[in-house]
């Protein structure tokens, strides 16, 4: 084993992978089976992602779970699907257009410390199961609300589409959060596009690219810090 490969190496996920396939990679580039990661993106999103290599590091993954993020949303108003994002399916279609003013007093509501139900599609486990496993035999069930801290800057209204730059607390879905806009503005909406821009200290500019990590002589090894 190659004790200089082990430490936290935060990586670039390219969109149309999973976060599992990149640990996969990283077992097979430094034969350490000990890989963790400090919270995981949807295969349709992109952005700056943790992963804890060595079990010395792995130890580390609470740290890195309870840091605060940051993330640059796309939602699609008009539409809502069952999963609250683009790879979902369908379940309503609405005509209405929420004015600029509509989507700012909207906004206004979601800021600061608020209380939020995670999606049925997502691996928080109710009962020892998760709830995505059961969202896809078609049970939906009550889940618990939890409190987050939420800053969001509104960057951009095009109708049908809003982007967002969105900090944080740990726990927070952003897919949630989407549709829960949809909602308050009468309109429906799903979450299109994600970027995360931040994980704790660590922002896009620290990233090795995630698409490159089986390149020959692609130097992965230089983003690795382990101090």
């Amino acid at each position: 084993m190659n004790r200089t490969q082990e430490g936290i190496l935060p990586i670039l996920k390219p969109k149309g992978k999973t976060s599992f396939s990149l640990i996969a990679q990283m077992r097979k580039l430094t034969q350490i089976r000990k890989i963790g990661h400090a919270g995981t993106l949807d295969p349709f999103a992109e952005g700056v992602m943790i992963l804890l290599i060595g079990r010395s590091f792995t130890k580390l993954s609470n740290r890195f779970l309870n840091q605060d993020k940051e993330y640059i949303a796309t939602v699609r108003l008009g539409i809502t699907t069952d999963t609250y994002d683009i790879e979902g399916k369908i379940l309503s279609e609405n005509p209405h257009v929420p004015s600029l003013s509509d989507v700012e007093e909207a906004v206004l509501k979601f800021q600061g410390t608020i209380l939020q139900t995670p999606p049925m599609y997502s691996a928080k486990k109710v009962g020892g199961k998760k709830l995505y496993e059961l969202a896809r035999k078609g049970i939906t069930i009550e889940r618990q609300s939890v409190p987050v801290t939420l800053h969001i800057e509104m960057i951009d209204y095009t109708y049908p589409y809003l982007k967002l730059k969105v900090q944080c607390s740990k726990g927070t879905y952003i897919r949630s959060l989407a549709s829960d806009l949809g909602a308050e503005l009468n309109s429906g909406a799903h979450l299109s596009s994600l970027t995360r821009t931040r994980s704790g200290a660590f922002t896009l500019e620290c990233c090795c690219d995630g698409s490159l990590l089986m390149e020959t002589g692609y130097p992965w090894a230089q983003y690795v810090v382990n101090h």
